[in-house]
């Protein structure tokens, strides 16, 4: 997957992280941005071992 790909998914899972928040989803919101911070961290270790 190249990096235009995984910049897509992060910030889809940060917009509708913020939505869900907006629209009263909390638990749904958190495990939106939860996953968006684990996953921006595992594609930046990538880069910087590679």
């Amino acid at each position: 997957m190249n990096n235009l790909n995984k910049d897509i998914i992060i910030g889809l899972m940060f917009i509708i992280g913020i939505w869900s928040f907006i629209s009263g989803q909390f638990i749904i919101s958190t495990v939106l941005f939860a996953s968006a911070a684990i996953y921006s961290n595992i594609v930046i270790r990538a880069k910087l071992n590679s």
